[in-house]
């Protein structure tokens, strides 16, 4: 009896065993299960996470080629825009020395015309048509200049220079002709110096100037200036007619104009459109202030720069024709491509008692060289079959062995033809040629060392 009892006991310890077990078995598996709902969740948040990975990836990579796609295109755009500014800038240059070039003979053969004994009547003739030539030069000038800027072609070359230099030549130019109207032109410098383009600048005051000159019937046109606040302000102060208030803004358009002096003529209204666009391409603010009845003054506002204390500035002197010599037996040759400008330009300097030889190439004018060598050179920047003066003339001066001075006649107002010409050590003048610059700058080159 008690063995059965402790059997039954042992079984009963088991059995509790088993079902502490079985209760810890039912347990886990009871955590396993309410786990695994969590566990499959996450699994479907991962495959989730995964396909919105992959179609972000996808969206990124399609934006990436079309990004591609778009700055390739802008390449080629700016590709296209680059070529286009060229050709413009080539045309213009083309356009510059096709229209220039009859402009040139016709000023030279009037003025070999006018050089020869005459009557009053005949030299009055000869008078009005420079004067007509010189206002379709002016008309051209002013047109290409559009053109170049609207084109996108011109670009200033800032540099540091002194400002009364600039307004001095350019009031030392218009004084002539404000005397002979009886108006006073006054410039006050101030030693001064600025940053700008000098050639861009100079055409803006050179408008200004002009323009004041051509409104102005009694009175005169003051030049001068100011320093404020880091800026130098040129003032061209005139004693015109006076601007009204709703004409101050339409004056800056092409092809408007105002009441003209008595003698100032009317102009063609395309000096203040030249002005305000070359304002902006140098970005110098115009200014304008005006009293109807008693006068306008124009500004241009440009930085100052600091003066140069190392090396002295001296003014250039001018050196008289008398000073220079005369031009009597100077022998010279002329490498022209025109038939027009080569006649008209050795018949003016057969009148000046020049020995005159002509060629339209560098090959033909070596060949003349070396029979006789030439004491200066004239040569056309642009030749036939794409030949340059300045190469035509380094033929000659291999021919004779020597560096002959030479200068370099051009339509073309570009930095390129300057810095060609400076390359190449020639003078540059400009086209239409004016015989009185001609006959300076000849004189000049025939007092060189080789001449």
């Amino acid at each position: 009896m008690t063995e059965t009892t402790d059997e039954v006991e042992e079984l009963r310890r088991k059995v509790a065993k088993l079902e502490k077990i079985n209760a810890k078995l039912i347990s886990r598996v009871e955590r396993s299960y309410d786990q695994q709902p969590n566990a499959y969740a996450l699994f479907e948040t991962a495959i989730a996470l995964d396909n919105q990975v992959r179609r972000r990836t996808q969206e990124v990579q399609q934006a990436l080629r079309s990004i591609e796609r778009v700055n390739e295109d802008l390449r080629r755009a700016k590709e296209q825009a680059e070529a286009a500014n060229l050709l413009k800038s080539s045309v213009l240059t083309s356009i510059s020395h096709d229209l220039l070039q009859p402009l040139n003979a016709a000023r030279l053969a009037l003025s070999t015309l006018g050089s020869f004994e005459m009557g009053r009547e005949q030299t009055g003739l000869i008078d009005q048509a420079d004067r007509s030539l010189a206002t379709l030069e002016e008309l051209l000038r002013t047109l290409l200049d559009l053109s170049k800027l609207d084109a996108g072609v011109m670009t200033p070359d800032w540099r540091a220079f002194p400002i009364d230099d600039l307004v001095g030549s350019l009031v030392k130019e218009h004084a002539q002709g404000a005397a002979k109207r009886g108006l006073k032109l006054r410039h006050f410098g101030a030693g001064r110096w600025v940053t700008s383009d000098p050639l861009l600048l100079r055409r803006v005051v050179q408008n200004l100037i002009a323009n004041g000159l051509r409104y102005t019937r009694r009175g005169g046109v003051l030049v001068g200036g100011r320093a404020r606040a880091g800026r130098w302000t040129v003032e061209v102060w005139d004693t015109g007619p006076g601007i009204p208030e709703e004409r101050r803004d339409a004056i800056f358009q092409e092809f408007q104009r105002g009441e003209a002096g008595e003698h100032g003529g009317q102009g063609f209204g395309l000096g203040l459109a030249i002005v305000r666009r070359l304002a902006l391409a140098l970005e110098h603010p115009i200014g304008l202030m005006s009293t109807v009845g008693k006068g306008s003054m124009f500004s241009v506002c440009l930085p100052l720069a600091e003066q140069p204390r190392d090396e002295p500035q001296p003014r250039p002197a001018e050196t008289s024709l008398a000073a220079r010599g005369p031009l009597r037996d100077a022998r010279i040759l002329v490498i022209e491509n025109d038939a027009a400008v080569l006649a008209a330009m050795s018949a003016l300097l057969t009148r000046w008692g020049c020995e005159v030889a002509v060629a339209s190439s560098g090959d033909e004018a070596a060949e003349i060289a070396e029979a006789r060598a030439p004491q200066a050179i004239i040569a056309d920047l642009h030749l036939d079959h794409f030949e340059r003066g300045a190469t035509a003339v380094a033929k000659v001066r291999r021919a004779v062995g020597a560096a002959t001075p030479a200068m370099l006649v051009t339509a073309d107002h570009s930095d390129t033809a300057a810095r060609e010409a400076e390359e190449a050590e020639m003078a540059l003048l400009r086209k239409p040629v004016r015989p009185a610059e001609l006959r300076s700058l000849l004189s000049y080159l025939l007092s060189q060392p080789g001449a």
